[in-house]
């Protein structure tokens, strides 16, 4: 089903639905400062799974976003000073960082190779953050499938993934549908991965010694 969050009694029941559907192992889409996300509890296996195959059947492992600064302590063994200061700086917003999980976690977010390495965000959109901070952690992905355009309204996104979603809560056009940017901070060197939202100019203003990835 699909709720209009621009309505404020729509958005209450949108959000207690997603919440709903989430702790029940179900799919929901849900706005965030970048494009709509198909998400799912992260410690819930058959869902994240079930958020793969949404999408078309990829087994990459799905970035996990929170609504609070503070969860992140509770899903990392040790922080890198310059995790700190990034979060500082840029969460919430459209950075996501990838750091090394703490090995006691009960998940599988679909990482066949066992890194042992989880990407996370806390994103910049009050519905999203709403409904995080009741869910706890969740596995997001774009909410569209594999090889097609993200969706940048929920609208768009229930078109691709039809009834296999839950709740769809819709707040309207993305007004800035550009990727998140991804560091990784599990090496010595805080690394960039992909180029997104924020330039790299502001992020080396945090951490001056970040490198770029020669990968792809």
């Amino acid at each position: 089903m699909l709720y209009d969050c621009r309505s404020l009694a729509d958005r209450d029941r949108g959000i207690a639905a997603a919440i709903e559907a989430v702790k029940n192992g179900e799919l929901v889409v849900l706005p965030t400062d970048t494009v709509y996300g198909i998400g799912a509890d992260a410690f819930t296996p058959y869902a994240v799974r079930a958020l793969s195959d949404a999408k078309g059947g990829t087994r990459q492992a799905p970035p996990v976003l929170i609504g609070s600064r503070h969860t992140l302590d509770g899903l990392v063994f040790t922080l890198p000073r310059s995790a700190r200061d990034l979060v500082e700086a840029f969460w919430p917003g459209a950075l996501t960082i990838i750091v090394e999980h703490s090995p006691s976690l009960s998940w599988d977010l679909g990482d066949e190779t066992g890194s042992g390495t989880v990407a996370v965000r806390m994103p910049l959109h009050p519905v999203a953050l709403e409904v995080l901070r009741e869910t706890g952690p969740m596995a997001v992905a774009s909410a569209n499938k594999v090889g097609q355009p993200a969706a940048v309204t929920a609208e768009a996104a229930r078109e691709q993934l039809g009834y296999t979603v839950r709740a769809y809560l819709e707040a309207g056009a993305c007004s800035d549908p550009v990727p998140s940017t991804i560091v990784d901070l599990t090496g010595e060197t805080p690394t960039l991965v992909r180029a997104g939202a924020i330039p790299v100019e502001q992020l080396r203003d945090v951490v001056p010694d970040l490198v770029e990835s020669r990968v792809g």
